[in-house]
């Protein structure tokens, strides 16, 4: 039986229980709020990391939710207490979300250790809120469970299903082309984002959500419940109640997650049809917790399961339908032959125990290995490429490719920054076919800065007009998890620091093949080092503010970009209280 710890041992203790004057201080000031002293006195104190904002729709309901949180904390003795931590919600934040990735990492991480907190719910779902937010508590470790936002409701637009972000592309592609009016464009707009919630698609937020529920650190299928279903507060209140007990047993993030936990979390995420952007997010949260994960971990595991969610943007459904389905435990089910069963989860079980009644009720939603939706011979999630263009790798989903692109050769034509590309692109007179290669550097984490969501690079006007809707197209940036196409993305090292993308030149030859792993410009060594004699650096554009300091300290793609100084599973010294 698992001991429980007494009141005496919880560190919230070294705030309210000494009998000196800080404490006094401490009880104090917490009355001054209006709450009675047995009201927090001797309970476990809970923190409720919100990043609820009004410029995340994303987010936009998580007020509410950390109010259900505080019921189930209530219900179970402890004492619970919200903070706000900076809401990195896609489409409003620039450059990017990404660049502030880490920002809200830090920002969990102190909240946790400067604050008088025992257990903390981490409010989150937008893309890189999942990342952070558990990259700040595994390097705290405290108990936590994360409490997904959930996805949107579906969308549908004169008869069709639509999911965001993924029908935004193809939409914005079709009005280019002349086939829908600006009318239509006025009236898709305010039709395809019904509900707070993340996106409806298997985009970022989804496939992050389902892979943390994979590795045990939410409540077991709670990423698969939509945004606005009443089960979702329910799910909320249920942290609130679970979180308690798991203080009271001690029961960390470092008692939960080894590698098994994060190969769990692979199979999800390459069964799902995931975002390329787990492949930064992940190898981040596995060094905060000291667990060699790599590119290479990834690709042999998308060598082995195939995409079986039949959900935008490789499959047909969205996330509503995929949680009627029977969501993630369903999935997971389905594939438990590739799954270390007896891992522990934040519920207490193992997933194997949380997944042993699950049921799947949509089977073309929800497939088996022998019916995939991509079958590995034609596509997968993740493939990791190679070779004098990437020499510490780059990435793509092939399983979201033209199949006739997977082995190619083209001319480059390169651009340095997307103003002058989407200039470019759509002049009639462009030299420029369906064979091309279009590259586009000084978008990584340190050249733009913060690796922004630029690698689904336009299709020329022309060619769409054509019936073009892929091109092989490169980049050291990242793309958006519900897009799709040929994009090789996140080259490393990147272009900003010298690596080899910076010395592409238009009219080079580029060389992707997919079968054999390798990406690769014709270019002559000797001519290569010529080049890359001749380079120099950009002159830096932040010479202050935490762009700079990101620029100093951030790693690469293929390390997972995050900041030298945070990675790591050094024990930090408690704040001294005097």
């Amino acid at each position: 039986m698992t001991r429980r710890l007494d009141i005496s041992e919880l560190r919230s203790q070294r705030w309210f229980a000494t009998d000196d004057m800080r404490a006094f201080a401490h009880r104090q000031r917490t009355q001054q709020m209006g709450m009675r002293r047995e009201e927090f006195l001797g309970r476990p104190v809970i923190g409720i990391i919100n990043t609820w904002s009004e410029m995340s729709p994303c987010h936009a309901h998580l007020r509410d939710r950390a109010d259900a949180v505080k019921r189930g904390v209530w219900q179970m003795g402890g004492y619970p207490v919200e903070l706000p931590a900076i809401s990195v919600g896609e489409v409003m934040v620039k450059p990017t979300t990404m660049l502030y990735r880490n920002f809200l990492a830090m920002e969990c991480e102190e909240l946790l250790r400067c604050h008088p907190i025992d257990g903390a719910v981490l409010l989150g779902g937008c893309d890189k809120s999942t990342p952070a937010l558990l990259m700040g508590a595994f390097s705290m470790d405290i108990p936590v469970i994360f409490c997904p936002a959930g996805p949107m409701s579906n969308g549908q637009w004169r008869g069709v299903k639509t999911g965001a972000g993924t029908h935004t592309k193809k939409y914005w592609d079709e009005l280019r082309a002349g086939n829908i009016t600006r009318d239509d464009w006025v009236d898709l707009e305010s039709r395809m984002t019904r509900s707070p919630g993340t996106c409806n698609t298997i985009g970022t937020a989804s496939t992050m959500t389902s892979i943390v529920d994979a590795m045990g650190m939410t409540l077991s299928g709670a990423s698969s419940i939509p945004a606005v279903d009443s089960g979702h507060t329910r799910m909320a209140s249920a942290c609130g109640s679970r979180i308690v007990e798991m203080v009271w047993e001690d029961l960390k993030p470092s008692s939960i997650l080894n590698r098994d936990s994060f190969l769990n979390g692979l199979v999800a995420y390459m069964a799902l049809g995931g975002s390329t952007n787990a492949a930064v997010h992940l190898i981040a949260m596995a060094k905060r917790v000291g667990v060699d994960l790599t590119l290479d971990d990834m690709a042999a595991m998308a060598s082995k399961v195939p995409v079986v969610a039949n959900v935008f943007p490789s499959g047909e459904y969205l996330m509503e339908d995929f949680y009627f389905a029977g969501g993630i435990n369903a999935l997971l089910k389905k594939l438990s032959r590739h799954l270390t069963l007896d891992r522990p989860t934040v519920n207490g079980r193992t997933l194997g125990e949380n997944i042993a009644a699950a049921d799947c009720w949509n089977d073309d939603v929800i497939r088996g290995e022998d019916d995939p939706v991509v079958p590995l011979a034609r596509g997968k999630t993740l493939e990791v490429l190679r070779g004098n263009l990437a020499p510490n790798g780059a990435v793509m989903k092939s399983s979201a490719a033209n199949p006739k692109f997977l082995k190619h050769v083209g001319p480059a034509i390169v651009f340095d920054d997307p103003r002058t590309m989407n200039r470019t692109l759509d002049d009639p007179d462009l030299d420029i076919t369906e064979d091309t290669v279009i590259v586009l550097r000084n978008a990584g984490p340190v050249g733009a800065p913060g690796m922004p969501e630029w690698g689904n690079l336009p299709i020329p006007k022309k060619l769409l007009k054509q019936g073009v809707r892929d091109m092989v197209r490169v980049c050291d940036g990242r793309m958006s998890g519900t897009h799709y196409g040929t994009c090789v993305l996140h080259v490393s090292p990147e272009a900003a620091i010298g690596g080899p993308l910076a010395l592409v030149r238009t009219g080079d030859l580029i060389e992707l093949d997919v079968a054999a792993g390798t990406i690769n410009m014709r270019v002559s060594e000797e001519e290569l080092a010529r080049r890359r004699a001749e380079w120099r650096p950009s002159a830096p554009v932040y010479e202050r503010s935490f762009a700079a300091l990101y620029q100093r300290h951030v790693s690469q793609a293929h390390e997972g970009c995050d900041f030298d100084f945070l990675t790591g599973t050094q024990a930090v010294p408690e704040p001294p209280i005097y």
